[in-house]
């Protein structure tokens, strides 16, 4: 039987730390905490839930402190997770990992929460949170360690499976964010700066200025990210899919319709089987159309179809950045509402 371990690091968790470590107690045989500097009840609330919590000073670097977490497990497999994050599905595929070599690296499913005023969420009324999908390896065989300061990755060279494990992560609502202050921003730029050449940073640069409602900035970042990355999908990395759903809602925000309309025109090809592409078009259209009422009888035909072509697709939540409902509920919401109002 392969030993499973829960291995967090955390600071001033004191809000989520038990309810994180719950969901997961039942599935795991060991959880090993981190603490970097709480000044909250975050240690005591841990070690209240079973916990065996270490400690160690922040350096500004979170595979350093992640590594720092891993080395104190003695587990085949250690699950990887943030205090904001709780084990919603996937309890019996995790605790499956007993019987199963630690051969490969597990991606699940992180569902992140946002708000209204975030980069993912729909403007549709009544659909103030809704969750999207990245797909992470946070299912680790002994001996991987990470690197990158922020948004750290576990290098190795195993292959990644997709497990059916999902967390619900609620970091990126605007009370989370508030407390974030810069470190993130400031990391990332330093990141920016040691490899300006690399795409993947000016779309985590991007999202940080998205999720703090700087929609300037985070265009200014998306178009580099964009620009980095050429034209055409092909084999470029996952993330270019929430990328470009992020690039479109925030030209949309800052009123720029016609430069989002451009930029979907580009990105269609690449998007035959994407409900998210097809659902954040409709909403470009429909303020463009709102912008523009003399061309209103030209795009209404053009916004429903956007949202038929989100059902015809279905759910494709294998997509960075999949917000769920978009190939169904969301989209005959959307239907609905365009019918009654504008009876079209």
């Amino acid at each position: 039987m392969h030993r499973i371990a829960l291995v967090m690091i955390v600071r001033n968790e004191a809000r989520c730390i038990a309810r994180c470590l719950r969901s997961v107690k039942p599935w795991v045989d060991e959880m090993i905490v981190l603490d970097t500097g709480s000044a909250d009840d975050t240690v005591a609330l841990a070690r209240a839930e079973g916990a065996r919590v270490h400690s160690a000073p922040w350096q500004n670097d979170f595979s350093l402190a992640r590594n720092a977490a891993l080395d104190l497990s003695e587990a085949d497999w250690n699950l990887v997770l943030d205090a904001d994050e709780t084990l919603s599905e996937g309890g019996p595929a995790l605790q499956a990992l007993r019987e199963t070599a630690p051969d490969f690296l597990g991606r699940i499913d992180v569902r992140s929460e946002y708000a209204s005023a975030g980069g993912q969420t729909a403007s549709t009324p009544g659909t103030a949170r809704q969750a999207a999908s990245s797909w992470l390896p946070r299912v680790l065989p002994r001996g991987v360690r990470y690197e990158g300061a922020i948004h750290e990755q576990p290098l190795c060279a195993l292959p990644r499976r997709d497990l059916p494990i999902v967390a619900a992560h609620d970091g990126y609502l605007p009370e989370q964010m508030q407390g974030k202050g810069e470190r993130n921003r400031l990391l990332l730029e330093a990141a920016v700066q040691r490899a300006p050449a690399d795409p993947y940073w000016r779309y985590q640069l991007g999202k940080d200025h998205e999720v703090h409602d700087r929609f300037g900035l985070a265009w200014q970042a998306y178009e580099v990210a964009l620009q980095q990355l050429g034209p055409h999908a092909g084999r470029t990395p996952a993330w270019r899919h929430d990328l470009v759903l992020r690039a479109l809602y925030v030209l949309k925000t800052a009123g720029r319709l016609e430069d989002a309309i451009h930029l979907a025109q580009a990105e269609m090809p690449n998007w035959p089987d994407s409900p998210d592409f097809y659902f954040v078009l409709g909403d470009v259209l429909l303020d463009f159309a709102a912008s523009q009422p003399q061309q209103a009888g030209e795009l209404l035909p053009m916004i429903r179809g956007t949202w038929e072509r989100c059902l015809a697709i279905g759910e494709n939540p294998a997509l960075e950045g999949a917000v769920h409902g978009r190939g169904s509920h969301l989209a005959r919401h959307n239907l609905d509402a365009l019918r009654q109002t504008l009876g079209a």
